[in-house]
């Protein structure tokens, strides 16, 4: 165990130089529970075909499914961000990765319903996973915010943020087996069985800086010293005790800057919903692909969103560490990514399905380099309310859960065809880009009474 203490006379570089690295095991920590979370919410993506064929029920149907989650992930959203300020991100993260795990495991068990009682019992299933993950991206911020200094958050969201993509990887294969040698309902019992050991490995092993037992005094003054807001458990709660404050709210609605990154973050989330929903059954539907194959196919553009993810994080540290400006070293690898997001359009114009799989390998390779939002809110909330700024965002963004399933499920029903949902979807890429551009203007952190700039 690395002891606390540390010499009084040493210089700042010494004490980093032996400071504990124990923040890349907290990262660790948010990659795995992160990869369970995306994993969760795909898996209705990879049995969505064969509930399909089971219940009989249309794309529209099936859209609205999908959406279920959206509903009540958006609206648990600032009620989420409140508990995060007032309990603190270590518990209730723990407690809603056991009780969204316990919810999927149920999901596996409607298989003695039939027609309408077994579409309305999924659907109330996957409203009550949506309400218990919500709290899990603006913990993953605060965290971040907590244990990294500014230069190394970049890379750290990335991280966690790409684990969307490791949970296809490694699990949309898994799935995918599962639901052709056992059946669809196999892959939500898997699935929560998984995400209840990872909660009690959670509460064994997660703490804050300042009571991690393997974390030494130099390392908590390295990340104070960089930024990092190693209190902010502690020094959050007081504020939090009434609940979410309207005052507040207003405030980041009127910042410029805000809004921009939550309207870029809303572009950004629809390319990911249209990835864990959509993708799977246009595989199998456009494409002609077994289930099966579609589970294995789908993990390559995952592994390349992955690869873009931590690339862009790297890519944006390193831009800070080089002394290029916030603004420039966040907006860069976002701008970049989200075009290069549009060329899934290019799938609406080839039949072969190694192109099809190489062009969206491309395009959510740039979904991950672009996926840079979650540093952005680390590096812009205001400390005293880190989990409500972070929950706000939140909501924008995933309102596209709720709109992106939908929409994809008419235009599918209503022509027959994917080729308007590429379209549809590709255009938020370019939308994200305007944002960043011409709205968000100077990245810099809010201080509550206070509106940054729009310049």
């Amino acid at each position: 165990m690395q002891t606390k203490t540390t010499t009084a006379g040493a210089t700042a570089v010494p004490q980093a130089l032996r400071a504990t690295r124990v923040r890349y095991l907290v990262l660790a920590m948010l990659f795995i529970a992160t990869t369970i979370n995306y994993a969760d919410r795909a898996s209705i993506s990879i049995a969505g075909s064969a509930m399909q064929k089971d219940f009989g029920i249309s794309a529209v149907s099936l859209g609205y499914i999908f959406s279920a989650f959206g509903w009540s992930y958006v609206i648990a959203q600032l009620p989420g961000g409140w508990l995060l300020d007032r309990f603190g991100s270590r518990r209730v993260y723990g407690a809603s990765i056991f009780i969204w795990s316990l919810f999927t495991l149920f999901q596996g068990t409607i298989g003695f319903l039939t027609g309408g009682a077994a579409i309305a019992a999924m659907f109330a299933l996957r409203l009550l996973v949506g309400f218990a993950e919500a709290p899990s991206f603006p913990a993953n911020s605060r965290i971040v915010a907590a244990w990294f200094p500014a230069d190394e958050r970049g890379t750290a969201s990335a991280i966690f943020n790409s684990a969307q993509y490791a949970a296809t990887v490694i699990f949309a294969p898994l799935m995918g087996w599962l639901v052709h040698s056992f059946g669809w309902h196999s892959v939500f019992v898997v699935m929560g069985v998984l995400g209840i050991a990872m909660a009690l490995a959670w509460r064994l092993f997660m703490k804050d800086p300042k009571d991690h037992p393997r974390v030494n005094r130099a390392e908590i003054e390295y990340i104070e010293a960089g930024g990092g807001l190693v209190d902010l458990d502690r020094g959050a709660r007081g504020a939090a005790k009434q609940g979410p404050d309207l005052r507040h709210i207003k405030q980041l609605l009127r910042s410029r800057m805000l809004m921009g990154i939550y309207l870029a973050q809303y572009c950004i989330n629809a390319l990911t919903y249209f990835f864990i929903s959509w993708f799977p059954v246009y595989l199998v539907q456009a494409r002609g692909m077994s289930i099966l194959k579609a589970g294995f196919v789908a993990s390559v553009p995952a592994i390349a969103g992955f690869l873009g993810g931590v690339l862009g994080g790297i890519i944006s540290d390193a831009l800070l560490r080089r002394g290029a400006s916030l603004s420039l070293a966040r907006k860069l690898p976002i701008v970049l990514g989200m075009l290069l997001s549009m060329s899934m359009v290019i799938c609406n114009y080839v039949d072969a399905q190694t192109i099809i799989v190489a062009v969206m390998a491309l395009a959510f390779f740039g979904k991950g380099l672009g996926a840079l939002g979650w540093a952005v809110n680390s590096d812009t909330a205001p400390k005293e309310i880190a989990g409500l700024s972070g929950a706000l965002m939140n909501t924008f963004g995933n309102l596209s859960s709720i709109t992106t399933p939908i929409a994809v499920g008419y235009i599918v029903g209503h022509t027959g065809s994917f080729n308007g949902a590429l379209v549809f979807v590709g255009l938020h890429g370019l939308v994200a880009c305007v944002c960043y551009l011409f709205v968000v203007g100077k990245i810099e952190r809010v201080k509550l009474g206070s509106v940054p700039s729009s310049n």
